[in-house]
């Protein structure tokens, strides 16, 4: 392999100790080339702007300036460098806020040594890698937004406490008194306002943010 094939990657970690192991790791692994060490944030945007690698390796919790922000600005100046958020622990906001601002991965610092490699591997080549903690994360501060939904009419929240309570369209349309016809183009609406895409969505979104009495 010669040295325009290998990927070319910015450390970038507070901690002496931890930025030693990962340079150590990536001067040893066939295909990667070491090409800066960062110690804050600011450091790292400096180095990315310089060096232009292919992959940052960034902490998130740094003096100066965040991983976050450093992680926006490389992004926003080198386009084509990306960015793999490798931290200590997972934070259920941080991961949003990390991926928000450019990061194409975010990994933990207990990755084996081959998942790294294949991380860094993945980042090059522009595919995303998320760790399961990361993954699991997202999923959990997904849940906890309030979606913004468009307001609904008096009969549309009619239809959908109705369709919550799993009445068919024939049934809903008995219940109000209007046709079956009536019945489905208001469920329609109410998926459409909702931000969904079926009436199975719109009833579990109904149940969790409570838009239903």
């Amino acid at each position: 392999m010669t040295e325009q094939d290998k990927i070319r990657v910015l450390v970038a970690d507070d901690h002496a100790i931890l930025r030693g192991g990962l340079a150590a790791f990536l001067r040893a692994v066939d295909g990667m080339e070491l090409v800066g060490e960062a110690s804050n944030g600011e450091e790292a945007v400096q180095l990315a702007r310089q060096l232009l690698p292919d992959v940052v390796l960034m902490d998130l919790k740094m003096p100066v300036m965040d991983g976050v922000e450093a992680t926006r600005q490389i992004r926003a100046s080198c386009p084509h460098t990306q960015v793999v958020a490798l931290t200590s622990f997972i934070d259920d906001e941080l991961v949003p806020r990390a991926l928000q601002a450019g990061a194409i991965g975010y990994l933990i610092k207990n990755v084996s040594q081959q998942e790294l490699d294949t991380a860094l591997r993945r980042a090059a080549a522009g595919q995303s890698v998320l760790s399961p903690e990361a993954t699991q994360a997202l999923i959990d501060s997904a849940a906890r937004v309030t979606p913004v939904i468009e307001a609904l009419t008096p009969r549309e929240e009619q239809v959908l406490a109705l369709m919550v309570e799993g009445l068919t369209n024939l049934q809903i349309g008995k219940r109000l008194g209007i046709t079956e016809s009536t019945t489905k183009s208001h469920v329609s609406t109410i998926i459409a306002k909702l931000g969904v895409a079926s009436r199975t969505e719109a009833v579990a979104l109904a149940l969790r943010h409570g838009l239903v009495n």
